[in-house]
């Protein structure tokens, strides 16, 4: 079994899951008391949200990069990166580390095709919704993919941060994902890909008008099948 390196605390909120699936994973496939080789270097998420509010977005990049480094030496033979927004600055981490970065936006973008999916709504804080970084990974799959209207991107951010973030998980607010993943889907979309780590503590597949593909739960499972490969 190979050795992951974990970066995350962005927030801790979704770390808390990849922690959990990796090791079920690990276990569901090798049985016993068998458990993920894992390192972990968790931020204080305050300094770096503050760093990608006034857009300094370079910063960023470089302090994420120097703890992927810090893995790396450390024994990691992958990064995960337990965010989706902060892949942003997938390519400064890239650059920092001979081993490789597990993308998060690949194994959602495979789930999608092999449910036969062409057309996918991306739920996301609105720095990932608003850059092309992200959909367009998508799209070099081969998925159309679809961002909600202006107001409901806001919606989507702010509940992300102001909520999920802290830990709180409102009904009122999962009726207000409710109604734009609605709304998208009316716009063309066939499936929404949770692309913040923290929308699945608010959205379950029973709660969604269209199928859904939590990042978290694939990202984890891509990386718990890299170990064991």
């Amino acid at each position: 079994m190979k050795t992951l390196g974990l970066l995350g605390g962005l927030s801790w909120e979704s770390t808390v899951p990849y922690y959990r699936f990796i090791n079920e994973a690990v276990r569901s496939r090798l049985g016993g008391l068998h458990s993920a080789k894992i390192l972990l270097a968790s931020v204080d998420f305050a300094e770096v949200e503050a760093l990608m509010r006034a857009d300094r977005w370079d910063d960023a990049g470089g302090l994420l990069a120097a703890l992927a480094a810090v893995l790396e030496r450390a024994g990691a033979e992958a990064l995960v990166l337990c965010t989706n927004t902060l892949h942003k600055v997938a390519p400064a981490i890239e650059r920092a580390l001979t081993i490789p970065l597990l993308h998060i936006v690949d194994p959602s973008a495979a789930a999608a095709k092999r449910a036969g999916m062409s057309c996918v709504a991306l739920l996301a804080t609105g720095y990932t919704m608003e850059a092309a970084f992200y959909a367009d990974r998508l799209r070099q799959h081969g998925l159309e993919v679809i961002i909600p209207e202006s107001a409901d991107r806001a919606h989507v951010h702010r509940i992300i941060f102001e909520e999920l973030c802290r830990g709180k998980v409102l009904d009122e607010s999962r009726r207000t994902y409710q109604g734009v993943i609605r709304r998208l889907a009316a716009r063309g979309a066939e499936g929404v890909i949770l692309g913040c780590t923290e929308i699945a503590m608010l959205i379950s597949p029973a709660d969604s008008a269209l199928p859904v593909f939590d990042t978290t739960a694939l990202h984890a499972q891509h990386a718990a099948e890299w170990a064991l490969a």
